[in-house]
């Protein structure tokens, strides 16, 4: 393997100073780790998928109107191209076909990740007690986390051939067993 994940935390941190996008760098890359074998079959690579799934916005803090520009320059440099391609493909706007199930798989769980962390912010029991039906609810309201792309997480759903209510349910548990460092233990602690 190329890049490694500790080259990838620091290159994420040297250009993300807020915990906020951090921890959402952290939350991609471990639903992205448990896609990899959820959804990527035998010969995927959850550390590549997960080191995807870090990465995948770490250009947005510092030049959030050239995202992901730098960051696919970065990944291709350092000879990425399948992480590369896979970030591009996450970025809509740019309208870079999905090839591989990891490009899939990361336009699936990325906005999806972060509504879910959202749900968990406003629960007293966070992540330890949330159910797919409740984020299916929320994902309704659009004024609730009114910045997801809500179109983005269905896409990614069909692309993978999942329904939503299970893909949501494989969110929540791959986050739960992190809620700690992630921070969305609620306010009872574990």
């Amino acid at each position: 393997m190329g890049l490694t994940r500790e080259e990838a935390w620091e290159h994420l941190c040297s250009w993300t100073e807020t915990d906020a996008l951090r921890r959402h760098a952290r939350s991609v890359e471990v639903v992205m780790r448990e896609a990899a074998r959820r959804y990527g079959g035998p010969d995927a690579d959850p550390e590549r998928w997960a080191i995807a799934g870090m990465l995948h916005d770490a250009d947005y803090e510092k030049w959030p109107e050239e995202h992901p520009h730098r960051i696919v320059a970065w990944l291709r440099e350092k000879g990425e191209e399948e992480i590369a391609h896979a970030v591009s493909a996450h970025y809509t706007k740019w309208g870079v076909p999905y090839e591989s199930v990891l490009d899939k798989a990361l336009l699936a769980c990325d906005e999806l990740t972060g509504f879910i962390g959202a749900c968990c912010l406003v629960r007293p029991e966070g992540v330890s007690t949330l159910k797919a039906k409740s984020v299916k609810k929320k994902l309704k309201d659009k004024s609730f986390a009114a910045k997801v792309e809500r179109s983005e997480v269905q896409a990614g759903v069909e692309m993978l051939g999942v329904e939503l209510a299970d893909h949501i349910t494989f969110v929540i548990e791959a986050l739960r067993p992190h809620a700690e460092e992630l921070g969305i233990q609620g306010k009872g602690g574990s």
